[in-house]
This record gives C-alpha cells, structure tokens and sequence, in this order.
C-alpha cells in the first residue's frame, strides 16, 4: 500500500523523528474557496499547525500518488487548476490509476491518512445527511468513513446546510463519538451553537488524547467527532444565515444541482448572498480548527498507544 504514498520531505522528516502530524483535506483548497484566498488560507492554516508544534500534512491525489504533503507549487496546482476532482472513497481508485488531479474530501483524507499512519485530521466542517434526505437518499460518505477509519476529526460541527439532528442520529447508530470543545453544545459551522448537544464536552486537548485513545484500546475501530466552534467574533448570525441557507438550498432544487456538485453550489451562493462575509466565517473557523488539531496532535503523540 506504501507503493502510492508519497511523502513531502517535511512529514517524512517528522515520521522519523517521531513529531505530531495533523492531515489536511485538499477538497476545501479546491471546491471549498476560490482562488486565491483558498491557496493563501491553505498556507496560514500549515503555518498554524507548525506554530502549536505538529507538522501538517496537506492530502491530494497527483500524478497516481496519494501526496501526504504538498510543496508551495502542488498548493497552487490545486487551487487554481479547475479540473481538480472532488475524490471521496469511491472515487479514489479511479483517480489513483488514471493518474487525475485529485482533491481529498473528508471521507478520503481520512482514509489517506490512516495508510500514512496519522491520527488527527483538521477540516471545516464533516459532510452530513442532507435536507430531504428521506427522499434523495443523500447521505455523505463522511458519515460511514467515520464509523469505519480510526482517525480523530477536528471540525466546526458539520455545515448548516445539512440536516443537523438526523446528521447526529447517523453518527449515534454506528457508534460514533461527538465531542465539543469549550460548550456543551453541537456547533453548525457558520454559528456557534446547533440547537443540539454534543455527546461529551472535553475542553483540553489531553482530556481529548485520554478519550480517543482508550476507545482505541479497547479495540473499538473507527473516528471521533471533535467539535470545535467558530469564534464568537467570527460566527454569522443565525438567523440571518438560515435564511440565506434556506434560499441557496431553493435555488439548488430548481437549477436540478445534485450530489457531488450541492455542497460547492451552496458554499458559493452563500457566499454571494452574504456579500463574502460567510468566506470570512469559513477561513477563521478552519485556522481555529487547526490549532485544536495540532494541540490535540501533541497530546496523542504522548500519550502511549498501548
């Protein structure tokens, strides 16, 4: 399986020398944000990461290898080429051996990591069962990677344009755990607070380290849910937002935008309708989520995985 992996000099240093490493997804490089605030977020948010003592590991697909790494110039092939794939777990064999551009999606950046033998992952915020679900049977592979790959997943809740209470209901049945940070309440990725608990409040990145790894000892496979919310200054106000949600959602419907495509359509009409200011709300929860990450990184890494 090493035969696809390929390390940047800098993580393959940190195995070595036995440093923290924290994973990255590439899907919000180049789906998530435009260019070039999304190259440039991408930067702040590995400098971040180095700055609270763990090495960050941007994940991608390029020229038939899985990248645990990106150099200045693989960022900006990604974030500016727009024939980037969006590569969840069905996909990323067909990206792999067609040699594509590939970018990670949390269910894929999750399983890369786990083959590179990292255990914490910083993303946005996860995928999640989507609005009208009953119907579409619209479910991300977020969900199911969750309940089947052991890698911690630092995010601010899961995207308020999702179905938050069957979103958290999912993650109940197959077991997986939700943590909040700071509140006991499940944050919504533009907002601070969901309207729904997390199952265990754990504020300290070691209070954190003790939990993932005693359910890993135990033998029990599969993620953790670490929920971090936005910072106060930086949330966007709920109703406002929800409204906004509301009709970019309405307006994805009548267009016929679907799958794959729902969550970017959304991302940038919200986007629009809020004037740039929910990219603001994007790129200040995504620098707060790599440095509980990173901090949550250097507490696993001491403590003792047997």
């Amino acid at each position: 399986m090493h035969s696809f992996l390929l390390f940047s000099p800098e993580v393959a240093a940190a195995r070595i020398a036995g440093k923290p490493v924290v994973a990255l997804e590439s899907t919000i490089i180049s789906h998530g944000m435009p260019y070039p605030q999304n190259v440039h977020t991408a930067r702040e948010v590995e400098q971040l990461i180095r700055d609270a003592g763990a090495v960050p590991a941007t994940i991608a697909i390029i020229d038939g290898k899985i990248c645990i790494g990106l150099s200045e110039a693989q960022l900006e092939l990604l974030g500016a080429s727009p024939d980037a794939m969006k590569v969840s777990r069905r996909d990323l064999a067909y990206v792999l051996s067609q040699k594509r551009l590939g970018a990670t999606t949390v269910a894929a950046t999750m399983i890369c990591a786990q083959l590179a033998g990292i255990e914490v992952f910083v993303t946005g915020g996860i995928g999640g069962v989507h609005r009208g679900a009953e119907t579409s049977f619209d479910i991300s592979a977020d969900l199911q990677e969750l309940s089947n790959t052991s890698v911690a997943v630092v995010c601010a809740g899961v995207k308020s344009i999702l179905d938050i209470g069957l979103t958290l209901e999912y993650l109940e049945t197959h077991g997986v755990p939700v943590l909040s940070v700071g509140q006991p309440g499940f944050p919504a990725f533009f907002t601070r607070d969901s309207g729904f608990k997390a199952d265990f409040q754990l504020d300290t990145p070691q209070e954190q380290a003790a939990f993932i790894r005693t359910k890993w000892q135990l033998g029990m496979a599969g993620g953790v849910v670490v929920s971090n919310p936005v910072p106060a200054e930086s949330a966007m106000p709920a109703q406002e937002i929800d409204a906004i949600i509301q009709q970019a959602l309405g307006e994805a419907g009548a267009q016929g935008v679907k799958g794959k495509a729902v969550t970017p359509f959304l991302l940038a009409r919200i986007k629009e309708l809020t004037e740039g200011r929910s990219l603001a709300t994007n790129i200040a929860l995504v620098k707060h989520n790599a440095v509980v990450g990173a901090r949550l990184a250097v507490a696993l890494n001491a403590t003792p995985a047997d």
